[in-house]
């Protein structure tokens, strides 16, 4: 793995951001900017949303002090700055970075950019959170759409550092290098999809693994808490600290990714054949699928989140120690 160009990583001390959609996503970001001491604005037409999203946002930072992904006085100056906007134009009027973070409706999200781009004449990006809606559509109601493109991240985006950028025809490649300054400012790990495709590449990584992870549930081949030990620390531990093609390039010893397929193909091939293939989930197996995780998890969600997170912080903080070269994810 290379190293990024160290240019990319430079970036206002003061980056200001508005954050448009007050859900889990866009309290993520948010409290993400706010830990790094970035003054934030958050604006939601809901305005239940709207008035509970600032205490939210200030929980998940605050909790990146306790797990050692963020420092305490960062973490205060940027929500001393944390304001609310109450409409558009007071929450995008003096961003830099305006992120749009409203749920995967590709109308609403139209609406959305063709409201903002009159009211954000500062912003030298418009970003939409979304994984599985091209962005040339999504800014296609926009005069301005140099400035306007994915940056989708995994939830929860102020732990998990990878950010797809999925730019659109017409954004230069050096307000790319921009954005990815700003992203590495913030501990994230960009990414350029280079081509357009539904899900992006890690939503279509995680849905081909979960659809065979249901197939085996339901086909009565194990259980929920022992399929799910069985990633966490199988495939998904050995990914987290190479990825797919590192890791078999590496079985293989110095014979390389060749010698693994010589030899292992055929064994491949074989599981393929066998894989579900099924692209709808039927009324009754969705009920099924339920019940098997309501009743292996039960009411512990709390606890489980924040176990969830304390371990994502300790993998986090043992492959950064472990780092061969500045740069490597």
């Amino acid at each position: 793995m290379s190293a990024p160009d160290r240019t990319s990583r430079a970036v206002p001390r003061r980056l200001r951001v508005a954050v448009v959609g007050t859900g889990d996503i866009g309290c993520g970001w948010a409290s993400l900017c706010a830990a790094a001491g970035w003054p934030v604005t958050l604006y939601d037409t809901d305005s239940r949303a709207l008035q509970d999203a600032p205490a939210e946002v200030e929980a998940r930072a605050r909790a990146l002090v306790q797990l050692d992904r963020a420092e305490a006085p960062a973490v205060d100056t940027g929500l001393r700055q944390l304001g609310v906007g109450r409409s558009l134009l007071q929450a995008c009027g003096d961003a830099e970075w305006i992120i749009e973070a409203v749920h995967e409706d590709l109308g609403v999200k139209q609406k959305l950019f063709e409201a903002i781009e009159p009211v954000a004449e500062k912003a030298r990006a418009i970003t939409s959170s979304a994984s599985a809606l091209d962005p040339k559509d999504i800014a296609a109601r926009c005069r301005r759409q140099d400035r306007c493109f994915v940056a989708h991240p995994l939830n929860p985006p102020e732990i998990i550092p990878l950010v797809e950028l999925v730019p659109t025809p017409h954004i230069e490649n050096s307000l790319l290098e921009v954005v990815k300054g700003w992203l590495w400012a913030l501990g994230r790990v960009p990414v350029v999809i280079r081509k357009p495709v539904p899900g992006n590449v890690a939503g279509r990584i995680a849905a081909a693994v979960w659809r065979e992870a249901i197939a085996l549930v339901l086909d009565g081949v194990i259980d929920v808490a022992d399929l799910d030990r069985a990633t966490s620390v199988g495939p998904a531990l050995g990914w987290a600290a190479a990825g797919p093609h590192l890791t078999y390039h590496l079985a293989a010893s110095d014979r390389g990714v060749e010698a693994f397929l010589q030899h292992l193909l055929q064994t491949f091939e074989n599981v393929w054949e066998d894989l579900s293939t099924w692209s709808k989930l039927e009324p009754e197996q969705q009920r099924k699928l339920i019940r098997a995780i309501e009743r292996t998890y039960e009411e512990r969600i709390d606890e489980l989140r924040q176990t969830r997170d304390r371990r994502l912080a300790a993998v986090l903080k043992a492959l950064e120690h472990a780092k061969v070269e500045e740069g490597d994810a």
